[in-house]
């Protein structure tokens, strides 16, 4: 397991890219990426001063993409937004199922380390979505499973994930306690959830670099997970384990090691800048 990780790695060899001998490409990608980050729309003269790159190759650069279907030009604006064919690449992403072939090792090597078994997911509006589970032998069965959806704010992984949100998109997805209806904790343990509650909850989690949950998805298990972030910051996945909540916190100290350093790793793999 460990070398078939090792040898995926070897691309990190595209960090010591000479970006200069292929500017073009360099800049092309750029652009796009800046564009996918905007709230709509933007002048080129906007791209050209924040990207730092000249006027007169910026509008080349966007003629060929336009022609290409990867931006679009809207006239009586003066502005550039993506194209149809950038969407095209999202759904490329989404059928390819990145996330999950290049986690699905890294959470069996977590499981093979810890003996404990582990999980990917994603952010799916207030729920998180299991794309990758990994049962350790001799371990008590879970409700996760690939495909099953939970509340976000009651699992390690979602916890992980909305902790990095901005705070306008936080209060978006739980704006009032109607957002907490009929979410409490699976055991059958009522827990009162309000977006105070909630805040507090995860300003622990940025304090301390990881997320936690204790018998609030099953209980007498207990569960550590670490965000995994995009090029931009955003939560594309989060990892986690699950292990009887009564192990000893040296033992946790570890599965927060292994976790955050598997959640870097698929983080590296997707593109994220170390």
């Amino acid at each position: 397991m460990s070398e078939s990780i090792a040898r995926s790695d070897n691309t990190r060899h595209l960090d010591t890219l000479d970006r200069s001998k292929v500017p073009a490409a360099d800049q092309t990608l750029a652009i796009l990426t800046h564009l996918a980050a905007q709230r709509g729309p933007v002048p080129a003269a906007t791209i050209a001063a924040a990207l730092g790159i000249p006027r007169s190759t910026v509008y080349h650069l966007l003629a060929v993409m336009q022609e290409r279907g990867f931006v679009v030009h809207l006239p009586e604006e003066r502005r550039y937004g993506l194209g149809i064919a950038a969407f095209e690449l999202s759904s490329g992403f989404s059928r390819q199922q990145p996330l999950a072939r290049l986690g699905r090792p890294l959470v069996a090597a977590l499981v093979d380390r810890l003996g404990e078994s582990g999980h990917l997911a994603v952010l799916h509006g207030r729920d998180v979505l299991y794309l990758v589970e990994e049962r350790a032998p001799r371990r008590p069965s879970l409700v996760t499973d690939v495909g099953v959806r939970l509340p976000a704010h009651l699992t390690a992984t979602g916890r992980a994930m909305l902790a990095v949100l901005p705070p306008a998109q936080l209060r978006a997805l739980y704006p009032d306690a109607a957002a907490f209806a009929g979410r409490a904790a699976l055991d059958g343990a009522e827990h009162v959830w309000s977006y105070g509650r909630l805040k507090r909850v995860l300003a622990v989690v940025r304090e301390q670099g990881w997320a936690g949950e204790d018998g609030e998805v099953t209980g007498g298990l207990a569960s550590v997970g670490s965000v995994v972030l995009d090029h931009v910051g955003w939560p594309a996945a989060a990892i986690a384990v699950t292990y009887p909540d009564a192990a000893p916190e040296t033992e946790v100290a570890r599965y927060v090691s292994a976790v955050q350093e598997a959640a870097t790793t698929l983080a590296r793999r997707i593109g994220t800048p170390r």
